[in-house]
């Protein structure tokens, strides 16, 4: 994949502490009923790594409080691995380098090693080969987090299948960013950002979800500058000139009954408060 990521101020919080057994708990402002408690919980699998990896032999409580909307396609789950891998070393004082948790982060997932990094990055490769993306000033964004969550293995089986359509068939060479993005971001310019973001799994997204479509158009009908599903979806993010901008378009998608968060990037990835 070529990917631009940019951590937005909507957030996950993580605490770790010592424990007969490793256990983990999960609350938050959204609903959490789809969050996975046992090993399949990337989190949980986190802190096995950091104790793995120091040969720490003690158990460790995880308490999780999610903000960001689950199964959203806005990384939250991987939110909560970069933090668990930096709260855990930080416990254990396991003396990991930035390096070695980038690499514990890799073996966890694509998004992994960018929630650690945060700040605006360009993802290659799985979208763990992370390089700076060089940015002026801070974006204003509005997401949309309505409906159930979409599944990443089926908006990429779904996006396969259509490619199979002649009248869509993708260039099969190396993907890459957007130059006009990487200018955008480079010259804090809101508005040539809004005319140049776009995701080629949206094609998949909204033809398992027709009503992402409408959204988008609400958006736009807003007065957003440009709007897109994050990742696989379904929340959708569209583009404000400024915090005010982004309030405006905020309260005419919520008088429209959908859950609106406005927030900005970008901001640091995990780290310790």
């Amino acid at each position: 994949v070529a990917s631009v990521y940019q951590a937005v101020s909507l957030f996950e919080d993580v605490w770790a502490s010592h424990a007969e057994i490793t256990t983990l708990s999960v609350s938050g402002d959204v609903d959490v009923s789809g969050v996975p408690l046992d090993e399949s919980n990337l989190a949980l699998r986190a802190a096995r790594l950091v104790t793995d990896a120091v040969g720490w032999e003690g158990g460790i409580r995880l308490e999780i409080h999610k903000g960001v909307p689950v199964a959203g396609g806005m990384g939250g789950g991987s939110a909560d691995a970069a933090a668990a891998l930096v709260a855990v070393n930080e416990l254990v004082d396991g003396g990991l380098t930035a390096s070695d948790l980038h690499a514990l982060a890799a073996q966890l997932g694509a998004d992994v090693p960018f929630a650690l990094l945060g700040g605006t990055a360009v993802g290659t490769g799985r979208g763990d080969e992370l390089a700076p993306a060089l940015g002026r000033g801070s974006f204003s964004w509005v997401l949309v987090s309505d409906g159930g969550g979409l599944s990443t293995p089926e908006v990429y089986g779904t996006l396969d299948h259509l490619r199979a359509e002649a009248d869509i068939a993708p260039d099969r060479t190396l993907p890459s960013v957007d130059p006009a993005i990487l200018w955008a971001l480079r010259s804090g310019d809101a508005a040539a950002l809004g005319a140049a973001i776009r995701n080629d799994l949206q094609l998949a997204a909204v033809h398992l979800r027709p009503d992402l479509a409408i959204l988008l158009d609400e958006g736009a009908s807003a007065g957003a500058l440009g709007g897109l599903v994050s990742g696989s979806g379904p929340t959708t993010a569209f583009l404000a000139t400024d915090d005010g901008h982004a309030r405006r378009i905020a309260e005419r998608l919520a008088a429209s009954g959908h859950q609106v968060h406005a927030v900005t990037g970008p901001v640091a990835g995990a780290r310790v408060i």
